[in-house]
């Protein structure tokens, strides 16, 4: 059985090496290139990889472009692989295979379909599954091959999950590729009245607000952050990234929401929120030079307080103005 994979992410690479293991004939890899890879959560370059097997390797930036059409039809592949690609994959690259095209998804299809999974997943705090699936040209409708399930705990972050979610993607495929190396392609239909959606989320959807409550606000943090790109705050024009946090539930401290209500030896804050108290673990400065938090601080822009400001600036440079 000839299979093509296409990927570039630390699932990719998972996947990879257990199609390898498993003694699956590999035509070719193909990776995602992007021109800047920290805008890649996870990246992987696999030509490394692929150079030890043998296995030739094609990056491209556009899955869909003609060149990777031209290259998928040369390797004339059974099955292909798409794990770790945020693009949508065309109809006509979903029809050179075959069988047809595995798809890949860390939740427990069909419930959390589409975008930011992982985030959407510790923000919801419960379970998840790496489930492979048959890829079609509706978004992670396809039936289903096989779902591991893992379990997420209210200590776990982006990192810890991505861990998780690594484990059960070979604990799958372990049970799965035997199957499927004999020739069985039985994928179950997804019950579509079950069916349930993430939305995208983008870099400023990591804005902290200080409204919110510490458990919210936690979650947020171990949401955003690595190898997503982080929860952030304000301390006037400065912006702070914040990367651990953990809920305070013991200490008898009350303050104004937003402001730096202690400091611990190891430059820890405790921070007051709409409801509880929140430590900032691991601050990320924007300059080297830039002061350590203090207690009294405030975090965060209260708007009627910067409206009021903007307006005494653009009144006063009215006035000079005339």
């Amino acid at each position: 059985m000839r299979v093509v994979l296409i990927g570039s992410v630390r699932s990719s690479a998972t996947t990879l090496d257990r199609l390898v293991s498993h003694g699956f004939d590999l035509a070719a890899v193909f990776g995602y290139a992007p021109s800047d890879h920290s805008l890649v959560s996870g990246f992987v370059d696999l030509e490394p990889s692929c150079r030890s097997h043998g296995i030739p390797f094609v990056p491209f930036r556009s899955v869909n472009s003609g060149e990777v059409r031209q290259d998928l039809n040369r390797y004339k592949p059974d099955v292909i692989f798409v794990v770790g690609l945020s693009q949508l994959i065309a109809g006509d690259l979903i029809a050179a295979a075959r069988l047809g095209c595995v798809g890949y998804h860390p939740t427990a299809l069909p419930l959390g379909r589409g975008r930011a999974p992982l985030a959407w997943l510790i923000l919801d705090g419960g379970r998840g599954a790496s489930t492979f699936f048959q890829l079609t040209e509706s978004a992670d409708s396809g039936g289903v091959f096989i779902q591991e399930p893992y379990e997420i705990s209210k200590d776990d972050d982006a990192a810890a999950v991505e861990a998780k979610v690594l484990e059960s993607i070979g604990i799958a495929l372990d049970k799965w590729l035997p199957d499927l190396k004999s020739g069985i392609w039985n994928p179950r239909p997804q019950n579509e009245e079950d069916a349930t959606y993430y939305g995208r989320r983008a870099l400023e959807d990591g804005l902290i607000d200080w409204r919110d409550s510490a458990v919210e606000i936690d979650r947020l943090i171990k949401a955003s952050t690595r190898p997503h790109p982080g929860a952030f705050t304000y301390r006037g024009l400065e912006r702070l990234r914040i990367w651990r946090c953990r809920a305070e539930e013991k200490l008898p401290y009350r303050g104004v929401r937003g402001r730096v209500v202690l400091m611990a030896d190891d430059g820890s804050a405790l921070v007051q929120t709409g409801r509880g108290l929140i430590w900032l673990l691991q601050v990320e400065f924007e300059t080297e030079t830039s002061a350590p938090l203090r207690v009294g601080e405030k975090l965060g822009y209260d708007v009627e307080l910067e409206l009021n400001r903007l307006m005494r600036s653009m009144h006063s440079a009215k006035d000079k103005v005339k």
